[in-house]
């Protein structure tokens, strides 16, 4: 079956939507026949690209941007996302960061609290705003964006963005919990090493990532679209059954 008789028409809101794994995640979508609306911070542009080529395949598209750290622009962004499509069914939490690689003894309070912020908070802000507007649909669902990090800890460094990760995985599991009786699935998706995204680019030499390659079984590293086709699968109704969990996605290096 495919997912685009499951999506289409589907109205989602995509946080972080218009970069590495976020925008394949977002092309997913307008592919699959979805109206999108597309949270961005600093990428402007592709966002801008992204909603017109959603528009041009007849679908309602809308770029919003905002600081998810901030309660009110949390809010702002799911009001105008209701407002630009009409409601809402889906919510995909992308957003997130490492920020920076610091050991325990480099960690201060206030880089501990942008991570957590960053990571967490802001999924809680976005998620507690759209709640009352997934409830309203039969087969609404929630995906949030964890980590291998948060399963196995992370590399050296990644101590804050690996707690925060994991956090994800037991707010994902509590929040299926609550939200199941309204009709809400909730899941997560935790990548491994997924290259070509601007996070690896950025915190990922080539001989950390070429040491992790060789420890991988499939004998490659992920890229952004391994990651959108889970998500996809996890938002649609065709797995209606599936709450509280979360698809490993990694190449097999981690398994459970």
């Amino acid at each position: 079956m495919e997912f685009k008789n499951k999506l289409s028409n589907k109205n989602v809101l995509i946080t972080a939507g218009a970069q590495g794994i976020g925008e394949s995640i977002t092309r997913h979508f307008i592919d699959a026949g979805a109206h999108v609306a597309i949270h961005y911070f600093s990428s402007a542009e592709t966002a801008n690209e992204l909603m017109e080529y959603a528009t041009s395949k007849g679908q309602k598209a809308v770029a919003i941007k905002g600081d998810l750290t901030k309660e009110l622009e949390a809010n702002a962004l799911v009001d105008q996302a209701i407002e630009a499509l009409g409601g809402l069914d889906i919510l995909i939490n992308n957003a997130g960061a490492l920020v920076a690689r610091k050991r325990i003894g480099e960690i201060d309070p206030e880089f501990w609290t942008k991570v957590m912020d960053i990571n967490m908070t802001s999924m809680l802000f976005v998620t507690r705003a759209a709640t009352p507007h997934l409830a309203k649909n039969d087969n609404s669902s929630i995906v949030n964006l964890a980590s291998l990090a948060g399963r196995k800890g992370g590399h050296a460094g990644s101590l804050a963005y690996a707690t925060s990760k994991g956090a994800i995985l037991t707010f994902t599991r509590a929040l299926s919990a609550e939200l199941g009786p309204e009709g809400v699935r909730v899941n997560a998706v935790a990548p491994g090493l997924i290259l070509g995204t601007k996070f690896h680019n950025t915190h990922t030499t080539k001989e950390s990532a070429a040491k992790t390659i060789a420890g991988i079984p499939i004998a490659r590293a992920g890229n952004a679209a391994d990651v959108a086709r889970a998500v996809i699968y996890l938002a649609s109704e065709y797995d209606g059954f599936i709450t509280g969990a979360t698809l490993d996605i990694n190449g097999g290096v981690y398994n459970m």
